[in-house]
């Protein structure tokens, strides 16, 4: 086998271990394995006040609290995951699950305190990384494509100051619609 063919045999591991891994955590999450769900507490966990409550637990209960957001969590880790099988999809895999991982090692680190937990995740990353230095040259090419821009056109001072005046005007909306929603739904 050359060096080459190991590279891609490799990287192709690599793709796999990662699906094989988010594929896990993924279906835990929704089908109830991860996190305590709204409704569904442990009565051990219930009963704990809210200043003896330990950075897990609380971490445990805030990420279960939302269905949604849970299905949101499992879904987008399995896309990211699948993408990893196909060659021709595997860097956008890349691109979806390194902030994923990013976030589960923060969370990790800063909440859980489950050394096992914080290792997999580290892991997990470091194969999505090696995957990207894998196809270091293709990235390159996307980045270069990313910043390559055409020849500045001559703008007049008069439209500089119309999209200046259009994006105050843009921002002062948004912020007084926002503001509105605030004061029409704010709980007394």
């Amino acid at each position: 086998m050359n060096i080459k063919n190991l590279k891609v045999s490799f990287e192709l591991v690599l793709r796999q271990c990662v699906f094989i891994i988010l594929n896990i955590y993924a279906i835990r999450k929704l089908f109830g394995g991860q996190f305590y769900r709204n409704g569904e507490l442990p009565a051990d966990v219930a009963k704990i006040t809210l200043g003896e409550v330990d950075s897990f637990t609380i971490a445990w209960v805030f990420m279960g609290y939302s269905f949604w957001y849970v299905l949101f969590i499992g879904i987008t880790q399995l896309i990211g995951a699948w993408f990893l099988l196909w060659s021709k999809t595997k860097l956008i895999g890349v691109m979806i699950l390194i902030p994923i991982m990013l976030n589960i090692i923060m969370f990790d680190l800063i909440f859980l305190g489950v050394y096992s937990a914080l290792a997999i995740s580290i892991i997990t990353f470091l194969m999505l990384i090696m995957i990207i230095l894998f196809n270091k040259e293709k990235i390159i090419n996307i980045y270069q494509e990313l910043i390559t821009f055409l020849p500045k056109s001559e703008v007049l001072l008069k439209e500089k100051i119309l999209t200046v005046g259009i994006t105050i005007m843009t921002l002062l909306l948004t912020f007084s619609f926002c503001y509105l929603i605030e004061r029409l739904t704010w709980v007394t």
